[in-house]
Parts: C-alpha cells; structure tokens; sequence
C-alpha cells in the first residue's frame, strides 16, 4: 500500500476515532496488548531477522535499543494496559465562564487528529506510540527506520489483531510500507492528512523533520544531559547519579553525555570519577574526553584523552563521557546554556542556594537536584509511556504523554445573544 493510501485511509477514520468512548479505547487497547502476548514468537523471530541484517554495522549499545526478548515484549503488553488505565484525556473541561453577555465559554480537550510518528531503531516506540494515540482519541501513522522495519511489521500486525477483535478500524494504527526517503517526506509535507508530526530519533532525524516540515513538527529530544557536581555534593551520592546516569543505558537520550566538576573538588574527585566509571567497571568502561584541567588530573590513564571542541556538543550514545572543570555553579550553568540540547540536566549539591540557581537558570525540559538524568521518561513521570521527549516550548515539553497528544476547542453556548 503507498504512503498515499495509508494517509487517505487514516483520515478517513478520523472522526470515527474521535468519538469513540472512553470504554471502546480500553477495550481497544487490552486487544492490542492481548495480540501482542499472543503473537510473541512472531516478533521474536522478526526482530532475530532484523538484528541478523544489521549486525556488524551497529554498535553494540544501538544493537540493545533494536533487540527484543520475551520480557521487553512483554513489558509492551503491559504498557498498553497500562495506558488504558489512565485516565481519558478527551473531553475534560479545561476552563468555562461565563462574560457579561451571558453566553456560557466551555474551552474543551479534544483529539488532535492523524498523528504521524517518524522513528529510528526503538521497535517498542511502535506499541507506546499507538497506544497513547488511541487512548486520546488519535490515528497513529508510524514510520520506522529500516533496521526495525521487520520488528515493527510485526508488532502492527498484532495491534491490528486487537484493533479487529474489538470492533474498531485497523485503520487507527498503521505502519508505513515504503523504507525510502520519499515516504518520510511525504510524511512532513502531508498537508490536509497530517494533523501533526513527531520524530524520534537521532539528531539528523529530527534536524530534518523540523527544517523540511509543511506539517506542524514537534521536535524531540536530542539529549546532550549534563551533571554537575558542585562543590557542596556529596560525592558517594554524585558518583551514584554520575554512573547511573551515563551507564544503565547509554544509547537513550536522556543518558548523560557531559560531566561538569566544580574546580574547588576536582583534584579529589577526578580520581574517584576514573576509578567508578573505569577501574572498577569490568564490562565497558567509561572513554572519558577530558578538557585540559582534568586531563592534566588524570595523568593520561588508559580511557582518557583530551577532548576536542565539538565533544561537548555530541550525543555520544554509547560508553564515552565529556568530562570539564568549571568554577562555580554559575559558570556551570553558562557552559549548559551554551551546549545543551534543553533535555535533562542535573546539579549535585547539598546547597540550597545553589540549587535553587540552577533549576532557576537552567532552561531545560527536566532539571534535576540530586537525582540521575535517566527518570526523564513518561513512564517513570506517571504518564504511561510516551511519545517522545519534547525539547520545545510551545505545545508540549519534555516527556509527551496523552494530555500533550490532545488540543482543544470553545465550546459556546447562548440563549439568542447576538453581539451589538
């Protein structure tokens, strides 16, 4: 089927998704999940052939954001009943009043429309995706990356299943066909059949998106994430976020990719950073990129080197850590300003004042006091799951769950009023 045809299909059932009730979505969404369980060894066996086809020319952190296992579907199953439980989005009265003219304002949630979702090598993205956009009220159009194309078939193919079973359109939820660039582009150029448009993925993904875009375009989270350590941290609990943060899953984009020291505690801390993220880590150490101060510190020990300009703008997605030494929380806060991406950044202090100045200062989506950069997530926010990390202003920011899936409209009411 084109691009085309799955686009004319999704607006067709637009309205008819819309209006469905808060009951038909849940029961919609307990299907799909129920499909997806059942169909496990279908996506198994097609995300094996996915991996197989890229192996060798992925990294092994990227290989782990493609690759599925029965507990990853599972949590996808998951996912979706969790979402049903949520609470419906549409509908809600946001405010009412009532003007000197006696006519009754009602502003109203409503859906927002065809959703399309342009995504790289998260197969999982897919059911997160469709499930948040069915709950409010939503057609989801996906379109994956052609590493995860095969994964991602699947796992529609099991959504759809539901969608059937519970006597709603399988046109709610489709996967585009075409692997080629013409059909991401005719994806942000689908005026009239495109209500909105998320990327989600790498920066060259999203810098597309928002360049070449004719459709309204969120843009998503390339997640340059700081932590600075100041010099009232406590340095166990700094070392604790520090690893975290970068370790437990780097090739995510709320991973930490630069680590800024106070210079008062460098001398001391630098030491104990090498020995957390490299002496005793047995299985991927940490490369540390360290700017002169720290790198005259470290002495040229084995995964260290100096780093150059543009480490401090690069999301590395993998094991290696951008490491400067500031002079105080305001120069801290400056070096951010200048570097990152406004996804999710962190202080590490006991100091209230200084605290306070960096939350105050930092003009980020998530900002952080003594917690890992790594709880940026619609799930850990209570939201579910998400459908991406909004490092914009307008509309929505940071994780984007179902309220920031919705718009609204007035509702008027009057009993003959005309205006003079």
């Amino acid at each position: 089927m084109t691009t085309l045809e799955i686009l004319d299909n999704a607006k067709r059932v637009k309205s008819t998704v819309a209006l469905m009730s808060t009951e038909q979505k849940n029961a919609a969404l307990i299907n799909m999940a129920a499909a997806i369980e059942e169909d496990k060894n279908s996506i198994l066996r097609a995300n094996k052939a996915d991996l197989r086809a890229v192996r060798g020319t992925m990294s092994d952190v990227m290989l782990d954001r493609l690759r599925l296992n029965e507990d990853r579907v599972r949590s996808m199953a998951d996912g979706l009943r969790a979402v049903a439980k949520l609470n419906d989005p549409i509908g809600e009265v946001i405010d009412e009043f009532t003007p000197p003219n006696g006519i009754n304002i009602c502003k109203v949630s409503v859906p927002i429309g065809v959703v399309a979702i342009i995504y790289e090598s998260r197969p999982n993205v897919t059911a997160d995706a469709a499930a948040l956009a069915l709950k409010s009220g939503n057609v989801c159009v996906l379109r994956v990356g052609k590493e995860a194309y095969l994964s991602a078939r699947a796992i529609v193919n099991a959504m759809r299943k539901g969608l059937k079973k519970a006597g709603v359109s399988q046109n709610a939820v489709s996967l585009v066909e075409d692997l080629s660039r013409d059909s991401a582009t005719q994806l942000m150029t689908a005026v009239g059949y495109v209500d909105l448009l998320i990327p989600r993925g790498g920066k060259g993904l999203i810098s597309a998106c928002v360049e070449n875009a004719k459709v309204p375009c969120i843009q998503t989270g390339t997640g340059i994430c700081h932590v600075y350590v100041d010099e009232f941290a406590d340095e166990d609990k700094a070392l604790n976020i520090i690893e975290n943060a970068k370790c437990s899953r780097p090739s995510v984009c709320n991973a930490m990719e630069v680590c800024l020291i106070n210079r008062t505690i460098a001398d001391s801390f630098l030491p104990k950073l090498y020995n957390r993220l490299v002496t005793d880590r047995k299985e991927n150490p940490v490369k540390l990129k360290l700017d002169e101060f720290a790198y005259a510190v470290l002495a040229s020990k084995p995964y260290s080197e100096k780093a150059v300009d543009n480490d401090f703008d690069t999301e590395f997605l993998d094991y290696i850590l951008a490491v400067k030494v500031v002079d105080d929380v305001k120069d801290a806060v400056y070096h951010i300003s200048l570097h990152s991406t406004g996804h999710s950044d962190c202080i590490v202090t006991e100091n209230d004042e200084n605290a306070k100045y960096f939350t105050r200062a930092v003009d980020s989506a998530a900002v952080y006091v003594n917690a890992s950069t790594r709880f940026t997530d619609g799930g850990e926010f209570g939201l579910g799951c998400e459908m991406g990390i909004s490092t914009q202003k307008v509309h929505a920011r940071g994780p984007m769950g179902l309220k920031e899936l919705t718009s609204y409209k007035y509702v008027v009411s009057g009993n003959g009023q005309i205006r003079k």
